[in-house]
């Protein structure tokens, strides 16, 4: 996968984990991209690691499902480190 491809794969699944994890994520596109890139590098080794399957292509599903997850447990990580572990409540 060239390098423009991984950060355009990068950036995508960013905005999905962005989507699909509960609660208010701030940041614009560039910490999307980067949540996405560093997602995606974590979803590669824990494929390799735990399921012997790494980053194949761009076009490929388990690339993208493998980035995706990666993504999300970034995202998670990264709101506790910002909010401290509290969860903003709205009133």
């Amino acid at each position: 996968m060239s390098f423009l491809a991984f950060l355009v794969l990068g950036l995508i699944c960013g905005a999905i984990a962005k989507m699909i994890m509960p609660g208010e994520h701030g940041g614009g596109w560039i910490t999307t991209l980067i949540l996405g890139v560093v997602g995606a590098i974590l979803g590669g080794w824990i494929g390799a690691v735990v399921f012997n399957v790494g980053m194949a292509g761009f076009w490929s599903l388990q690339s993208w499902i493998l980035a995706i997850v990666g993504s999300a447990i970034v995202l998670f990580v990264f709101g506790l480190v910002s909010h401290g572990g509290h969860r903003r409540v709205s009133h």
